[in-house]
């Protein structure tokens, strides 16, 4: 019998580090810029029972600005970091394909939260959809997170600022100041 959890995915540049701008790449440790107050949301969502993931668009790799290697050393510094304030996240999973690539994992596709849904499974919990979440800067995010069925939140410490909602496609079930405010709305919930 599986055991149903409840699960927070996240994007990264934008949601847990400071976003690099448009059409450029976080590309070695010392850009990987934590933003303010993201370590004290990230312990609210461990210690109310979430599971936390990563799911994150990467194609500098496939473009050739910074290598798969600079990539895992980026993620095995953050995951240090973060265990090191007792903060634990559960996967990252990263689209490393060119966006020409047409790959499933790519977001808006669900290809990576699909994968750690999977992987999951097969340490025997289960994702109770309904009552989990995604959280990025993007509406690509919540694109991403509604097709799948999860609650959506999109944050304003990244790509998109509140005054662009008219332009959107979807619109998120909640936005936030940044993941903070994002984890009190989860908390509340």
């Amino acid at each position: 019998m599986s055991t149903r959890i409840k699960a927070v995915f996240l994007d990264r540049d934008g949601v847990i580090n400071k976003y690099p701008g448009d059409t450029k790449y976080v590309t070695s440790w010392a850009e990987l810029i934590f933003l303010p107050g993201v370590k004290t949301a990230l312990k609210k969502i461990n210690a109310s029972g979430f599971k936390i993931f990563v799911i994150s668009n990467q194609a500098g790799v496939s473009k050739g600005i910074y290598s798969q290697s600079d990539l895992d050393l980026m993620t095995n510094n953050m995951l240090a970091e973060l265990q090191s304030e007792k903060i634990e996240v559960e996967g990252v999973f990263y689209c490393t394909h060119h966006p020409d690539d047409n790959c499933n994992c790519r977001k808006p596709k669900a290809g990576l939260i699909h994968k750690a849904i999977a992987e999951l499974e097969e340490r025997g919990s289960q994702i109770d959809i309904a009552k989990s979440y995604f959280i990025g800067d993007t509406e690509r995010d919540i694109q991403t997170g509604r097709s799948v069925g999860l609650k959506t939140i999109l944050v304003f410490s990244g790509k998109e600022k509140p005054g662009g909602q008219s332009h959107w496609k979807g619109q998120p079930d909640f936005t936030a100041k940044d993941l903070r405010e994002a984890a009190d709305i989860i908390i509340r919930a």
